[in-house]
């Protein structure tokens, strides 16, 4: 194995322009035979996934900057509640429309390359906010900022695509469970900073916040550039994603990610606001609201990777089928804390959405991979190429990453909306937690039906 060396497949677009950048190139990657595996692999995989870790890190952070933010934002700033959950549920759009392309970069520039670029592109959401955050700043101007920051939570889509190249497959849940769940604690960290924030500089300097952001950004990117590799392997054109959207499997792990990841952006969003809104009483300065807010998302990152540990052993459809049970009566506990106005259940139900919204992502994305691996033996079954077959079911797990990262974010913006439009009409956010319920139960029935139940031509392993 090499590390820098000379492409010998020049007729590749997408390779010429990654090259045209630069950067350490490994064209030999064979995580699948054991013997390149322990003899190299294994160290240049570990070591790429935790630079990646840490770009996605902050860029996790960025993307949940607001959520942070709206709580420094009292009467001066003049916005109402509704107004605050249209703020947090901006970057989750965008950032969701953006993994799209995201995914997509990986291949065209290099995952070394591109997570170069994308760190450094959080310094304009940062920057941006650092100018115009202040009393009597308008809706519209600081909706741009928020606009700005979704460039955060699209780079989990080139995060992912790029590591789950560099693994074997009995190892793919752990690893992208450790990525992603690295990542989403950015959500946990940038609550705990501002916390610190607010207890030492107080509501009045939210520019403390993205002061302590922009210089990790640069040492993010510095990081990434002397330490990761690009693999020429790693491309994940957009016939790689024309074709997964020709498989059902796709659309139904799409719906399945926005249960458990559209759920912990949602709520690692949302939290903060519904705390205050839900019980004034309890919440009459911010910091004590930001006290309670970091611990959901802090454990429910720690343990995605537990979720990719559980599908590697249990099957991921098993796995996020009882998840997504146990996340039904979550939703349940949290209405009936709400109905009787009691805080330490409330956060005691919500707490246990956060742990197991990250269970469940980890288990869900062990489902992609497995699913086009089960193809690939159905295929090679039929006298088809084995190593053609593996290279295919490679790029298209890739692809299926971004696109139901893509999908599952935008549950993040359903859960907002889902809160501002309950708080509107009940002045409660008890419609939003019945619509919770109902979604997870219509889960479980999917993941049954498309995965579980006994039929021919199941998916074996999935």
């Amino acid at each position: 194995m090499t590390e820098t060396t000379t492409s010998t497949t020049t007729g590749r677009a997408d390779d010429v322009a990654g090259r045209r950048l630069g950067g350490r190139w490994i064209d030999d990657w064979r995580p699948e035979d054991p013997q390149f595996w322990e003899s190299g692999g294994k160290r240049v995989a570990w070591r790429n996934l935790t630079f990646s870790v840490l770009s996605e890190h902050i860029g996790f952070s960025v993307w949940s900057l607001w959520s942070v933010l709206v709580l420094f934002m009292g009467p001066a700033y003049g916005f109402t509640a509704p107004e605050k959950f249209v703020l947090t549920a901006t970057p989750a759009l965008v950032g969701s429309i953006l993994r799209v392309p995201y995914t997509f970069a990986v291949g065209r520039f290099g995952g070394r390359n591109w997570t170069i670029i994308s760190a450094l592109m959080l310094l304009v959401p940062t920057i941006y906010i650092a100018v115009v955050l202040e009393p009597g700043v308008s809706l519209g101007t600081l909706l741009v900022g928020a606009m700005l920051a979704g460039v955060g939570g699209a780079n989990f889509a080139s995060s992912m695509t790029n590591i789950n190249a560099y693994f074997p497959s009995r190892l793919k849940g752990r690893a992208l469970g450790i990525n992603a769940g690295a990542g989403n604690l950015g959500v946990a960290v940038v609550q705990l900073v501002g916390l610190l924030v607010l207890a030492v500089s107080g509501v009045q300097h939210p520019k403390v916040m993205v002061a302590i952001y922009i210089p990790l950004i640069v040492v993010s990117a510095l990081l990434s550039a002397v330490f990761m590799d690009n693999l020429t392997q790693n491309s994940n054109a957009k016939g790689a994603m024309r074709e997964v959207m020709r498989h059902r499997q796709t659309w139904i792990v799409s719906l399945l990610y926005i249960g458990t990841f559209g759920s912990f952006i949602g709520f690692g969003f949302a939290f903060g606001q519904v705390l205050l809104v839900q019980f004034p009483e309890d919440f009459d300065v911010p910091v004590k609201a930001a006290a309670l807010t970091f611990l959901g998302p802090l454990l429910g990152s720690f343990i995605r990777p537990v979720g990719g540990a559980l599908a590697d052993r249990f099957r991921g459809s098993v796995v996020s089928a009882v998840n997504f049970g146990a996340m039904a009566l979550g939703a349940l506990v949290v209405l009936v804390a709400s109905r009787l106005h009691s805080l330490p259940v409330f956060v005691v139900g919500f707490v246990l959405l956060f742990v197991l919204s990250g269970l469940g992502n980890g288990s869900v994305y062990k489902m992609i991979p497995a699913i086009f691996n089960a193809k690939a033996q159905l295929a090679t079954g039929t006298g088809g190429d084995v190593e053609a077959e593996t290279r295919l079911a490679g790029r298209r797990a890739g692809a299926l990453i971004g696109l139901a990262g893509a999908i599952g974010g935008l549950g993040g913006v359903l859960v907002n909306l889902a809160f501002r439009q309950s708080f509107l009409t009940l002045k409660n956010g008890d419609g939003a937690y019945v619509a919770f319920i109902v979604f997870y139960v219509v889960c479980v029935v999917v993941t049954w039906a498309a995965f579980l139940r006994p039929r021919p031509g199941r998916l074996a392993g999935v």
